[in-house]
């Protein structure tokens, strides 16, 4: 198994940038007649981390997801990185040039 980092080019810098998940979301809760203390943490998923990309990357996040997934699975690494994960070189390598023909250099794997 392969995994390679997912970035997009920054909408105001163009630099690559890659989005990273600090700490898991927490979800609490209201009623209409109380508070409830319960709060939830939770990881996201690759795709909502990418989706969290809207505005910041050149492209929209939804096309580079309709794209990844044919080639690769989205996850989020140990670090809390955004990463695709494959099955082997072949289809890292695909998913690259496929990437490059839609989305010319604003969308980068690396390492």
């Amino acid at each position: 198994m392969i995994r390679l980092r997912l970035f997009g080019r920054c909408r105001i810098y163009h630099d690559p940038v890659s989005p990273v998940l600090r700490s898991p979301a927490e979800i609490g809760w209201d009623a209409w007649f109380r508070r409830i203390d319960l709060v939830t943490p939770r990881r996201l998923k690759g795709k909502e981390l990418l989706m969290r990309t809207r505005g910041w990357w050149t492209v929209e996040p939804s096309k580079v997801a309709s794209v990844v997934e044919k080639h690769g699975k989205l996850v989020v690494g140990d670090m809390g990185e955004l990463m695709v994960e494959f099955p082997d070189q072949d289809s890292a390598e695909t998913l690259a040039q496929a990437l490059k023909e839609h989305f010319g250099n604003q969308v980068l794997l690396a390492p």
